[in-house]
């Protein structure tokens, strides 16, 4: 850690937290400031709450781009910038970071993160392997710091109100089969901008690598992460089940799998990737339950290309982010609700940065939802069913 050791974050944790008034605006630093980090940049303007004091990214371009949106729409102090997160988590006056890098430092700067004291929205998947899970959970417990994962559907007003009317309430009756599928997703295919043959001087490919094994600049892996294993965790899998199979838990209560099976490959795109586009997963579930998923970036049509289907023995929901449809199995008429809106997130993890509550998507709730996607890798490399194993338990 080059001087900045684990145990120094331990023993400087209770000094470098502040309490927060019930009021008070929490001080935030983003580590990623990419697409996805100036999205929850925005989110967090929408939700308020927070004064924004740094931002971190391996390019000095995004690291500029960010801090000029921060210090025009949220006014407070200058934003300092930084190329190496751990002089973040040095400041005593940051409260909370961001996490919203490439996902193979998700866990590793969640654990550091809170570690040095601060409270961490990371973005899902949680983990990039299935071990570094009980490792940030561990962090959480050891520090009493919060950890809220980027499953927004949790926060979101029409997903809360399904729970509670369809499954808390009775409704749909048992559930043994959820189809979950999401097609065409466009950012799976990001082309590598003109002139990015060459690496940029201002941006730091060896921090982005970071324990990864080094190698020369590759430009369609920055730009275009997802299609390969090591910048995502799977690529469709990690990027896009991880939301789906975290409603299907946090609806039916469900943590671990049984066992996976899957099938897929790269039918379409030879493009150098090494993740597949096009896969499919069935996961058996302990309570009479499979859930299946399918993603493919073959076909691109918008319409209709996401939803998360319950197949209830009173009836069947259809959910997803534009909102729900429940089919009553006795032929009643269907109930239908619009979507809602996703700041909702962050605002929730903000108020627990003062309140102290337990945030929507905890820690424990990222790594099953991750772990459900690591399954269906490992199934599908090793062209073999998966059964779970002791030691991916909490």
């Amino acid at each position: 850690m080059q001087g900045l050791t684990r145990r120094g974050f331990v023993l400087t944790a209770a000094s470098a937290a502040r309490v927060l008034g019930a009021n008070e605006r929490a001080r935030v630093a983003s580590i990623g400031c990419g697409g996805r980090g100036q999205h929850l940049m925005r989110m967090a303007k929408a939700a308020g709450g927070a004064e924004f004091v740094a931002v971190c990214d391996a390019w000095d371009v995004r690291r500029r781009e960010a801090a000029a949106y921060l210090e025009k729409e949220l006014p407070g102090p200058k934003v300092e910038q930084y190329a190496d997160y751990r002089k973040i988590l040095e400041r005593k006056d940051v409260d909370a970071v961001i996490v919203a890098s490439t996902d193979h430092w998700h866990s590793r700067m969640t654990v550091d993160a809170l570690h040095a004291g601060k409270d961490v929205f990371c973005e899902k998947p949680m983990t990039s392997l299935p071990e570094q899970g009980l490792e940030v959970v561990k962090a959480v417990r050891t520090t009493g710091k919060l950890v809220q994962v980027g499953v927004q559907q949790r926060s979101i007003d029409h997903f809360i109100e399904a729970k509670q009317r369809f499954f808390d309430g009775g409704m749909i009756g048992p559930v043994h089969l959820v189809r979950t599928y999401w097609n065409a997703n466009s950012g799976y295919l990001t082309p590598v901008p003109p002139g990015m043959e060459a690496k940029p001087e201002g941006l730091d490919w060896q921090a982005v690598l970071g324990w990864l094994p080094k190698r020369p600049w590759n430009p369609k892996m920055y730009f275009n992460r997802f299609a390969y294993w090591e910048f995502s965790t799977g690529g469709q899998t990690g990027g896009l089940f991880v939301h789906m199979v975290d409603v299907v838990h946090w609806y039916l209560g469900l943590t671990k799998p049984v066992s996976c099976v899957a099938l897929g490959g790269i039918y379409q795109y030879n493009d150098g990737r090494d993740t597949p586009d096009n896969i499919n997963f069935i996961l058996n579930y302990p309570q009479k339950l499979n859930v299946t998923f399918e993603a493919t970036i073959t076909d691109m049509i918008p319409r209709e290309s996401a939803d998360i289907v319950f197949f209830g023995e009173k009836g069947r929901l259809n959910i997803f982010r534009g909102g729900y449809r429940f089919l009553p199995a006795d032929g009643g008429e269907p109930i239908v609700a619009k979507g809602g809106a996703e700041p909702a997130h962050m605002g929730n993890f903000l108020d627990c940065v003062r309140s102290r509550k337990q945030p929507n998507a905890n820690a424990v709730d990222g790594h099953y939802g991750a772990m459900a996607c690591h399954m269906g890798n490992i199934a599908y490399r090793t062209g073999q069913a998966v059964a779970w194993k002791k030691e991916w338990d909490i």
